[in-house]
């Protein structure tokens, strides 16, 4: 049902569409409309998302019969890699896309280190999302707020998950 394909920098506006309705939709509850803009903008910005992908974040579109309904993005450090987004649109959630994308994000680990090694993503403590990685097997490290500028804060807990 699903396939997951590699972003390249020209998906970024296609990103950008799909963070535009689920990242607003995600922390409308959570976070102040303006911090919701300040950091959709920091963070699905295209400019910003082009720059990601030169950093080392690689980026994936989840489809659905050749239709965009989420996307990830992982990015490596030595033994360490992050799962900075993992996203899906509203109408696919509670479908499996989830569960699918956290799964194909530990295969592509796996595929590029194949030795032991850990995956941490950040998550708002108050995101209901916490579930769902705790069932996946991921445990809370440590809560952490960070700043983030303009006197916000990502008000985070670090998960982790070790990949054998």
């Amino acid at each position: 049902m699903f396939q997951l394909r590699k972003a390249d920098v020209q998906d970024a506006p296609l990103i950008n569409s799909l963070a535009s309705v689920v990242f607003t939709l995600t922390y409308r509850e959570i976070l102040s409309p303006r911090q919701n803009e300040f950091m959709f903008e920091w963070m699905y910005a295209i400019d910003n998302i082009r720059g990601q992908m030169q950093e080392g974040h690689c980026y994936f579109i989840l489809e659905d019969q050749d239709q965009a309904c989420g996307y990830m993005s992982i990015q490596q450090e030595e033994h360490l890699f992050h799962l900075h987004k993992i996203y899906v649109l509203p109408a696919y959630q509670k479908t499996g896309a989830g569960r699918y994308l956290f799964e194909q994000a530990l295969a592509y680990v796996k595929s590029i280190h194949p030795s032991p090694c850990r995956m941490e993503l950040r998550v708002n403590r108050q995101n209901p999302a916490v579930d769902f990685y705790k069932k996946m097997g991921m445990k809370v490290l440590r809560s952490d707020d960070f700043d983030i500028g303009q006197g916000y804060f990502m008000n985070d807990y670090i998960m982790s998950i070790n990949i054998d």
